[in-house]
């Protein structure tokens, strides 16, 4: 069936086989070692900014898992935003990490249901600019409340100086102040 030629082909072509199975198992062993050595060395080094899988598990208080369908954002983005902005020494609970998702996208919610407003069809910078403005400039916003608060304290005492004036100097000798004058 085979002549001479063609069963030295075969034949060499099957050391060759074995030959480069027996390479790729000892590349292959040697490509999973080093996979896993760079996991646990990764594992053990996480960087400033990256999300543990310990992190990317969610329970709650009472250990249940918490499910983070319906976040508006992608997790460890918010994380690491809240870590970026955090003292180097600070946790922050799987609860924080969750409300604080679903809080910016309320936001984000608020700031659309406003630019929803105008009665354009492409939002402008300028509409976005005062969208956000509450948000972007709550300290002036809140040291001008204090301003305000401050002057109708100052308005409340003269107003109440003013009346213990009035009633002093005003005052007829021969009435009290609970008769009636009628």
């Amino acid at each position: 069936m085979f002549d001479n030629d063609e069963k030295e082909y075969i034949e060499s072509n099957e050391d060759t086989t074995e030959n480069s199975t027996e390479e790729m198992d000892d590349e292959s062993t040697k490509d999973i070692t080093d996979n896993l050595n760079e996991e646990e060395l990764s594992e053990e080094t996480i960087e400033e900014g990256e999300v543990s899988e310990e992190d990317s598990e969610e329970f709650d208080e009472d250990g249940q898992p918490i499910e983070d369908e319906g976040l508006p954002f992608a997790k460890a983005e918010v994380v690491r935003l809240m870590k970026k902005n955090l003292d180097k020494d600070k946790m922050i609970r799987e609860r924080v990490k969750v409300e604080m998702n679903r809080f910016l996208g309320e936001v984000l919610e608020r700031v659309c249901e406003q630019l929803n407003d105008y009665p354009y069809t492409t939002i402008e910078y300028e509409m976005l600019k005062e969208s956000i403005y509450p948000y972007t400039n709550i300290k002036r916003i809140n040291e001008e409340k204090f301003r305000i608060l401050k002057h109708l304290e100052a308005i409340k005492a003269d107003c109440d100086a003013l009346t213990m004036d009035v009633k002093k100097s005003l005052k007829l000798k021969d009435v009290d102040d609970t008769d009636e004058i009628f």
